[in-house]
């Protein structure tokens, strides 16, 4: 997640706004740390009940009264992400959310900052494949000024043509930063393979090529065209009553037009036929691993089988059969888990890990035999009731902040998984069997056909693509 105003212009503050600024900050992190436990105790009761509303214009309004605190969340998801960036401009939907605040056509981009700052609030934006969330947190009695921002940067942003350069400019050196990691060198190279030709393909903050070519008038197309009241849903959580913030979306987002969306049709991922392997030769001590392939969507009617099952397999820490084969058992990696990034479109499924060059074969043959071996034979009835006991008793943390109960209730409306999700996500954990656990694995992992990224020392790790011959590089 990116903070868009921490640190920005502050060489152009007041002192007394610094010092207000400061004492309002603090205030609200003392706040936010108290509302833990009024979240724990709302799910606990049974009362995460939120009102849902639909706008003239089609915006989709969520609220949740939770007022034993002086804080208000404002929350906006949008729903579209790097997933609706032309190939040749990825990195666009980033670079859009980036710009909102460099300036409206009432507010220059340090009035935004100063603003904000000035009563220790939070201006927010984060973007992913499917969608872009802009938020605002504030103390109950800068709610006005809270929606006033959030509105004004949603609404009427003009994307500086002075700010775009710069912006662009830092984005191209987060670029040129990443390749110095390995994990994202794996990962960006991982996902390239899994989802070739598939908008997931490329990286949310595009590459050194896109981002370059992205100009103003990008912006503006891809922000005319995206960012729409019906394609919104605006979350409010804190202390406000709905009645408030009725009123107050009306005043400040009734004006925002209603237009047909741009319709995406995207085709499903490809399913990997073959194993498909890079290698990437980097002077380091250790290989980077990352192997996988085409996962499943959030809507999936089989994603709470799949999350015990993968929590068995190698989400579940030091719990997992991954962990103690590779870590405990073998010593051949610090860490190493399992991953299904569920998305509106299937994701990916994974595991990732770190080893010794030489021991790279063992270590990918042993992830092999962990999923060939939880696709084989049921999973234990301990394994079974330890992971569903750990699920549904880690589900409230979920739930620390008002900004993760309004994270969290958008994307609740963004998957249509019903309102009753607070409720009933302990049922559904809890109805999983031992054959469902098998009967998912079986459907939804291969241990034969996969995407395989390796960034280590080639002459050390000497792959086996086919788990045969040694390779010497890239197929």
């Amino acid at each position: 997640m990116m903070e868009l105003h921490e640190g920005k212009h502050a060489a152009r503050r007041t002192g007394r706004g610094r010092l207000a600024g400061l004492a309002a900050a603090l205030a609200c992190l003392a706040l936010t740390s108290m509302a833990t436990s009024t979240a724990l105790a709302q799910l606990q009761a049974g009362r995460i009940n939120p009102v849902r509303l639909v706008a003239p214009n089609g915006l989709t309004l969520l609220v949740l009264e939770q007022q034993a605190l002086p804080i208000v969340q404002v929350h906006a998801l949008i729903k579209a992400g790097s997933a609706q960036d032309p190939r040749e401009k990825a990195g666009l939907a980033n670079l859009v959310a980036s710009m909102l605040d460099e300036g409206t056509s009432s507010r220059s981009g340090q009035q935004i900052a100063e603003e904000i700052d000035f009563v220790g609030g939070a201006l927010r934006t984060n973007v992913t494949e499917d969608y872009t969330t802009v938020s605002v947190k504030v103390l109950a009695k800068d709610t006005q000024l809270g929606f006033a921002l959030l509105a004004d940067i949603l609404l009427d942003p003009t994307f500086p043509e002075e700010e775009l350069s710069r912006r662009r400019s830092q984005v191209l050196g987060e670029i040129r930063s990443e390749l110095e990691d390995p994990e994202l060198v794996a990962m960006k190279a991982f996902h390239r393979l899994v989802f070739d030709g598939h908008p997931y393909s490329w990286p949310v903050n595009g590459t050194m090529d896109t981002v370059g070519r992205i100009t103003r008038q990008d912006l503006q197309g891809f922000y005319a065209k995206e960012y729409l009241p019906n394609q919104t849903i605006l979350t409010i959580v804190g202390d406000i009553t709905v009645e408030q913030a009725k009123t107050l979306v009306a005043s400040h987002f009734g004006a925002w037009e209603r237009r047909a969306p741009t319709t995406h049709a995207y085709p499903p991922p490809r399913p990997i036929q073959t194993p498909t392997v890079e290698l990437i030769d980097q002077d380091l001590t250790q290989s980077t691993i990352v192997l996988g392939h085409v996962g499943v969507s959030r809507t999936n009617p089989d994603y709470y089988a799949i999350s015990v099952m993968n929590y068995i397999l190698g989400a579940g820490g030091f719990s997992s059969r991954l962990m103690d084969s590779i870590r405990d058992r073998q010593g051949l990696a610090y860490g190493v888990g399992s991953a299904f990034k569920a998305n509106l479109m299937p994701g990916a499924f994974l595991v990732s890990l770190q080893t010794r060059n030489e021991a790279a074969n063992q270590a990918i043959e042993a992830v092999r035999k962990e999923i060939r071996g939880i696709r084989e034979e049921s999973v234990t009835e301990q394994e079974l009731e330890e992971t569903k006991s750990y699920l549904i008793g880690s589900f409230p943390l979920r739930l620390d902040t008002v900004s993760d109960v309004a994270t969290v209730l958008s994307l609740v409306e963004l998957y249509g998984l019903g309102l009753e999700y607070f409720t009933q996500y302990p049922a559904w954990i809890g109805a999983v069997t031992r054959q469902d656990v098998l009967r998912v694995a079986r459907q939804h992992l291969d241990p034969d056909r996969y995407v395989l990224v390796l960034v280590g020392k080639l002459d050390e790790a000497r792959i086996r693509p086919d788990g045969d011959a040694p390779a010497g590089g890239s197929p």
